[in-house]
């Protein structure tokens, strides 16, 4: 059986915070923030995999009063909400997302993004897709509040 599931998160941007997408320190005057490390791509894939399953989402499996989830990896939160799926007999067929950031520009870190989450989720490369855009100056996101990402996973259950 066939599932999509999609995925939304947005963190404001804040001084003496890293910026963390996919998994990537990326240099930036301004990071994320957020209980984890405010990784909102990796957010947004996690709670796409999840509503494709029916599970809640993040805050019910990883609620920010938490103290284990405390600055994180999100890449240990997206390892775990894989785990979640295989005991669902689910496997991810592919991923596509977004970043929408004002700055900094991403598409050189892209290719390490793809990695981490393909390997985070023991998958091929070639079922992570990856983009960025700006919002050309509108919204949070182009004030450069903060940033957002959005994710749609297309997952493959085996009926019980």
């Amino acid at each position: 059986m066939l599932k999509v599931g999609f995925g939304y998160d947005a963190h404001r941007l804040t001084e003496g915070r890293d910026l963390t997408l996919g998994g990537v320190k990326i240099p930036h005057e301004k990071g994320l923030l957020g209980h984890s490390d405010a990784d909102v791509l990796s957010h947004a894939i996690g709670e796409a995999i999840l509503g494709a399953l029916a599970l809640g989402d993040l805050g019910t499996h990883f609620p920010d009063t938490d103290q284990r989830y405390k600055n994180v990896s999100s890449l240990k939160i997206l390892a775990m909400i894989n785990d979640l799926a295989e005991k669902e007999n689910a496997g991810i067929v592919n991923i596509d997302s977004t970043i929408v950031a004002e700055e900094p520009k991403l598409s050189g870190y892209i290719p390490d993004m793809r990695r981490n989450i393909a390997e985070t989720l023991r998958i091929n490369m070639d079922q992570v897709s990856v983009k960025a855009t700006t919002t050309e100056g509108m919204g949070f996101a182009g004030a450069k509040e903060g940033m957002a990402a959005y994710a749609v996973v297309l997952i493959d259950k085996k009926r019980s």
